[in-house]
């Protein structure tokens, strides 16, 4: 239902304490037969609340108390409370209604209506209570708002706001490509037999098999043979799959791994038994870069 200023204005007021015995008694029975009206006061009840979450208890001193009974009279011993005695009344003169007068008494004006002053009176006081208690929200929100922003954790648990987690997502540059060298291991100007790629920056290897054609009881081996080295270096037999990577690279200098020749022999099952070429070498070649390192941002 559609509820009058003056229920809202009932509702503040009970909700901020200010209503006699009489007014809350009024109140709560329509709180207990109007659930709507009961949800406004609640309503107010919810936001006066922020007000005492705002202050904090004070125990009052002793000497209050003590000024406060002295002021009603509580102070000490009192006299017994005398009333005065009322002054007899006046006896009332009989009446005497004339001989002529026939017709009807005179009727009395009507009492001021005084109860038109009375409620213009009480909606007076509400709406200067309700008027008041706006006031006093507004100064508190502006209170919560500043202490919200500059100074959090003066605020209490309940109505203290909750840190917020933002995530930021840093998108950061793929790496510069490394340089990137091939070599053809071929006999001659044949076909290539492998295709031997280094990686420039980590100087790993992969071995692929394009050519080559098994023998019964042999393995391929590779090799790194450089006039900065004493002896040729066996970087390790290839697999029987199309793809064979090791890391063994990593341990020469990339002076050393760019002006090298790579060699593929003919060895035992398994590799040379004596670390040193034993079969013939079929297939060799020289690196070639074929992705240059990229360029440093600027």
């Amino acid at each position: 239902m559609a509820y009058s200023e003056d229920h809202i204005a009932l509702a503040a007021e009970y909700a901020l304490g200010t209503l006699d015995a009489d007014e809350r008694t009024q109140v709560e029975t329509m709180m207990a037969v109007d659930k709507e009206f009961a949800a406004i006061v609640q309503a107010w009840e919810f936001r006066l609340g922020v007000l005492n979450q705002m202050v904090g208890s004070v125990e009052p001193r002793p000497l209050v108390w003590d000024n406060i009974r002295r002021a009603i009279g509580h102070g000490g011993e009192q006299a017994p409370l005398v009333l005065p005695e009322a002054p007899p009344l006046p006896p009332e003169a009989p009446f005497v209604p004339e001989a002529n007068d026939n017709a009807a008494a005179t009727p009395l004006p009507p009492a001021p209506e005084s109860s038109n002053v009375v409620q213009l009176n009480s909606r007076i006081r509400r709406w200067r209570s309700v008027a008041s208690v706006a006031s006093a929200i507004a100064a508190a929100l502006l209170v919560m708002v500043g202490l919200q922003v500059y100074q959090p954790d003066a605020l209490p648990d309940s109505i203290r706001p909750k840190p917020r987690t933002q995530v930021v997502e840093v998108k950061t540059p793929p790496p510069p490509a490394a340089a990137q060298y091939v070599a053809l291991l071929q006999s001659g100007a044949g076909a290539p037999a492998f295709i031997l790629t280094v990686d420039a920056t980590t100087r790993n290897f992969t071995v692929r098999k394009v050519g080559a054609q098994p023998e019964a009881g042999k393995s391929y081996e590779l090799w790194i043979v450089s006039d900065k080295l004493q002896r040729p270096r066996s970087l390790g037999v290839i697999g029987n799959n199309d793809f064979t990577a090791r890391p063994v690279l990593s341990g020469y200098d990339s002076e050393i791994v760019n002006q090298a020749t790579y060699a593929v022999s003919v060895e035992p099952q398994g590799g040379s038994p004596s670390g040193a070429p034993t079969g013939p070498v079929v297939f060799s070649g020289k690196l070639i870069e074929t992705v240059p390192p990229a360029a440093p941002a600027r």
